[in-house]
């Protein structure tokens, strides 16, 4: 009998435990799988925010044109700047339809009295977005608020963090479930079958090939526990990635890049067989020594 058959009589022989392993394997990677999209989406949208640098002053209510026209010819003699544009109530309020128009219970209550005129000035140096910060979050009497690129990229940044190391933690946590699962149902079924090894290794099987069913049997759980929940993930990415990437937009939120999945499935193939080999190997060391 080969070593697969053996593997496979294993398998059959207790669905329960197996199908265990396999559920277990599946949720570690299905949870891997989907950190590692939202991490890279979360990436995409820090590097958009990093190239193009802006800033945006909203101003007080009440100024009149001539206030108006010097802060743009002041803002104008910065080196660098790329555009200044200035979004008036009006403007203000068209744009905040435009952005909401399939949600009227949001625009119906609005007025473009309610929302302040604005300059948004993007420069080709961030260095510049620093000064003029400094500069007109002091003018709190023209100057209502200052919202600048780097609050943005921190803000942005603090939440890639907080999600890779949740995503770390999470999946460091279910990874150690899932080879302690392995490792023990390994265990079990090479105690049930405690006297076949016996009988093998008296008829003159080296230990290794007493191992091999076993060793096989983890990577088994572990190539397609990973195949199934890297895939599983990816359906759900593709299903629902139109949608998040029109809330994200101009951003792609969810990539297209075919390099990207095909990287993340083989390195997770890789890790769920090695996950299971490691499991499987220390079970049967553990548990074989006769």
């Amino acid at each position: 009998m080969s070593t697969l058959t053996t593997t496979w009589h294993h398998i059959r022989r207790s669905p329960f435990q197996s199908l265990t392993a396999f559920g277990v394997m599946l949720i570690c990677f299905l949870a891997i799988s989907f950190f590692t999209i939202i991490s890279s989406g979360l990436s995409s949208v820090l590097k958009y925010f990093e190239t193009k640098p802006e800033i945006t002053i909203f101003l007080k209510d009440g100024l009149d044109n001539n206030s108006i026209n010097n802060i743009q010819k002041e803002l104008s003699n910065y080196s660098n700047i790329k555009e200044i544009k200035y979004i008036s109530k009006d403007k203000a309020l068209e744009l905040y339809k435009q952005q909401n128009k399939n949600n009227p219970l949001l625009t119906e209550m609005v007025t473009a009295s309610i929302l302040p005129a604005s300059f948004e000035v993007q420069v080709s140096d961030p260095k510049v977005l620093e000064q003029i910060y400094e500069n007109y979050s002091s003018k709190t009497s023209i100057v209502d608020e200052v919202i600048y690129q780097k609050d943005i990229i921190k803000s942005l940044l603090d939440w890639t963090n907080v999600m890779k190391k949740t995503g770390i933690a999470i999946a460091s946590v279910i990874g150690v479930i899932s080879f302690f699962t392995v490792f023990i149902i390994i265990g079990m079924k090479i105690t049930n079958r405690k006297e076949e090894i016996k009988v093998s290794r008296l008829l003159g099987a080296s230990t290794f090939y007493v191992k091999k069913p076993f060793l096989l049997e983890g990577i088994i759980y572990g190539g397609v526990g990973s195949f199934l929940g890297t895939i599983l993930s990816f359906i759900v990415a593709f299903i629902l990635r139109s949608k998040i990437n029109l809330f994200f937009q101009p951003v792609e939120f969810i990539t297209n890049n075919p390099m990207f999945y095909v990287t993340v499935f083989f390195t997770e193939i890789f890790v769920g067989i090695f996950l299971g080999f490691l499991a499987s190997w220390i079970g049967a060391k553990r548990y074989i020594k006769f």
